[in-house]
C-alpha cells in the first residue's frame, strides 16, 4: 500500500490532539455576503491557450472517478481503473487521474486490477456512507476491512445528527478514532454541506476535521443537494488556510458532486490557487470528485490540441 508524502507529514508532526482531549469548538463567523461574492468572482477569469491546456490536464490529474451505485459490478470497477489509468490516448499527453472510488466490497476487485504499485490510488467510502448512521464499531470494523482489501484512502462520513445536536465532541471523537483505525491510509474527512445548512456550519465542521486528524476535508457525498459549490468550497479552503499558518500542518481539500463541466474545474483551481497558493495545485493536496466532470474536460483537451471538437461519443463513458 503506497503511503504519501502528505501521510508522512502528518505522521511526523506532533501537533496531533487525543480523542479526548478538546471539548469546546469554535470558528470565525462567514460573511456570507463577501464569501459568496469572491467565490463568483473566480467564474470570471480568462485562461487561454497554453496555460488553459496545462489546467485542463491538471484537473484531469486530479479526479477521483467515481462509480458507487448499487448495481456496481467487478468488471465495471475494472472498466474504471482503466479508464483512470489512460484516460485518452497517448497522444494527447494526459496523465493518469488522482485514484478510483468505490464502494468497500469493490475495493478487492480495484486492486486486483491495478496492482500492488499503481499512479492511480483505491479510495472507498465508509463509516456508513452516506447517511453516518451507524454504530461507531461497525464504521471502525468496516474501515479497518477496506484498508486490509487494499484500500489507500477511505473517504468517511460525519455524523451529521450529532454536529447539528451540538454535540462536536462526538463528530470529534468519530473522526479521531476513524483516522486511528486507517493506519497508513488516508482519510477524507466529509461534511455533507448540504445538510449542514449555514456556512458558519461548514467553517466549524471544517476546523472539527482538521483538529481530529483528518487528511482532505471534502464537501460532499455526491448523494445530497446541494453538494459542492464555490462559496462552500471557499469556505473550506479558508479554514485549511487558516489552519496552516496555525499550524504547519497542510490539509487537502475535495469538492465534489455538481462540478460537471471543463469550465467550472478551472474556475475551481484559480480559487485554489489565490486562497492557498501552488503548494495545492496537485493531486496530493486537492481532488475533484466527479463521475462526469472527466470526459468534458478530455473534450476540451482534443479541442485545444486538433482545433475542432469531438462528439462525445467519441470518449469512453466514466
Amino acid at each position: 500500500m503506497k503511503v504519501s508524502a502528505l501521510t508522512k507529514e502528518r505522521s511526523a508532526m506532533t501537533i496531533r490532539h487525543s480523542p479526548f482531549a478538546i471539548r469546546h469548538f469554535s470558528a470565525p463567523t462567514v460573511d456570507q455576503v463577501m464569501v459568496e461574492e469572491r467565490a463568483a468572482s473566480f467564474g470570471k477569469r480568462s485562461i487561454k491557450t497554453s496555460a488553459k491546456l496545462a489546467g485542463l490536464k491538471l484537473a484531469v490529474s486530479m479526479c477521483d472517478l467515481t462509480t458507487l451505485e448499487g448495481k456496481d459490478t467487478p468488471g465495471k470497477v475494472a472498466y474504471l481503473c482503466r479508464k483512470a489509468l489512460q484516460p485518452i490516448e497517448a497522444k494527447y499527453d494526459v496523465p493518469s487521474c488522482a485514484a478510483v472510488c468505490v464502494y468497500p466490497n469493490m475495493v478487492k476487485y480495484a486492486r486486483k486490477f491495478l496492482g500492488d504499485v499503481s499512479p492511480v490510488n483505491i479510495a472507498a467510502v465508509a463509516t456508513g456512507f452516506p447517511s453516518g448512521q451507524y454504530p461507531l464499531r461497525t464504521k471502525l470494523e468496516e474501515v479497518r476491512r477496506t484498508v486490509a482489501d487494499g484500500a489507500d484512502e477511505i473517504d468517511m462520513v460525519i455524523d451529521r445528527c450529532a454536529f447539528l445536536a451540538g454535540d462536536h465532541a462526538k463528530v470529534f471523537d468519530e473522526i479521531a478514532a476513524t483516522k486511528e483505525a486507517c493506519g497508513a491510509a488516508h482519510l477524507k474527512v466529509i461534511l455533507e454541506t448540504g445538510e449542514l445548512v449555514t456556512y458558519d456550519n461548514v467553517r466549524l465542521a471544517s476546523e472539527i476535521a482538521m483538529q481530529a486528524g483528518g487528511d482532505f476535508i471534502k464537501t460532499s457525498t455526491g448523494k445530497v443537494s446541494p453538494a459542492a459549490t464555490m462559496p462552500v468550497t471557499l469556505v473550506m479552503l479558508e479554514a485549511i488556510r487558516d489552519y496552516f499558518f496555525a499550524t504547519g500542518i497542510r490539509i487537502g481539500m475535495k469538492p465534489a458532486g455538481g462540478i460537471r463541466t471543463s469550465k467550472q474545474a478551472l474556475a475551481y483551481l484559480v480559487m485554489v490557487k489565490e486562497t492557498l497558493g501552488d503548494d495545492w495545485l496537485n493531486p496530493q493536496m486537492f481532488r475533484f470528485g466527479a463521475s462526469t466532470l472527466v470526459n468534458d474536460v478530455l473534450m476540451q483537451i482534443v479541442k485545444n490540441v486538433e482545433g475542432n471538437y469531438q462528439g462525445a461519443d467519441y470518449f469512453s463513458l466514466p
